[in-house]
């Protein structure tokens, strides 16, 4: 962590194939940038044993010029300094720029999300990480008794697909967001629909939300809308 004007980009994994998968990512998307990568990965998929097929290594070429990795007279090159912190104003407005304009790259590059059953649904449910898991089988058996929903995951909750959200809300009756805390990510649900579409919040702190409740979090949602 730290202040200022950056941001990080987080993977969020919902089984440990893709824990693995997206750690390689992880490293690539470091290098690409060269900025801090996360890897959000919850207590569930920490402890869960599932099997894994280990993805081909395919080496990636990256300019690494600027790494310091160690320098004397007569190594042919220059020495790699690396510094963020600039008390002069103008090369302190250079660098913000030249940052922000990479974050801008990372959001337009990077973005990952996963929609199942969102061709015809009415109804969404955003969840990431192992939640998303237990929110599918809701989804499926929402679908049974007849209620078009469907599952909007972010693999990245940052850069946050924002416009994946706001496209499918200008369609969608509702959206429920289901989180392992009090409520984090349905902000960044709010934000990115402007507050314009119902946004509903099921959270739970103390243990996984069971497809039960998810199920009837979206119907009681939906009743009170419909009053």
């Amino acid at each position: 962590g730290g202040h200022g004007d950056y941001r990080m980009p987080v993977f969020a994994p919902a089984s440990v194939q893709e824990a693995v998968e997206l750690t390689m990512k992880a490293f690539d998307v470091a290098d690409k940038y060269r900025t801090p990568t996360m890897l959000l990965g919850d207590g569930a998929i920490g402890q869960m044993m599932e099997p894994v097929t280990m993805p081909e290594y395919k080496p990636v070429e990256v300019d690494k010029s600027w790494a310091a990795t160690g320098w004397h007279e007569g190594c042919g090159r220059e020495r790699a300094i690396i510094n963020s912190l600039y008390i002069e104003p103008d090369r302190l407005e250079a660098l913000v720029r030249k940052l922000e304009a990479k974050y801008k790259a990372i959001a337009e590059n990077e973005t990952m999300v996963d929609l199942q059953y969102m061709d015809d649904a009415e109804y969404a449910v955003v969840a990431y990480g192992t939640t998303a898991r237990i929110a599918l089988t809701a989804v499926r058996n929402a679908r049974k008794e007849g209620v078009k929903a469907g599952l909007i995951r972010p693999i990245t909750v940052w850069p946050f697909p924002e416009k994946t959200i706001a496209d499918a809300a200008s369609h969608l009756k509702g959206i429920l967001t289901v989180e392992m805390s009090l409520g984090q990510m349905v902000d960044d649900v709010k934000l990115a629909v402007e507050n314009k579409y119902p946004v509903g919040f099921y959270g739970t702190f103390f243990g996984l939300p069971e497809p039960e409740e998810i199920v009837a979090q979206a119907k009681a949602m939906l009743e009170k809308e419909e009053k």
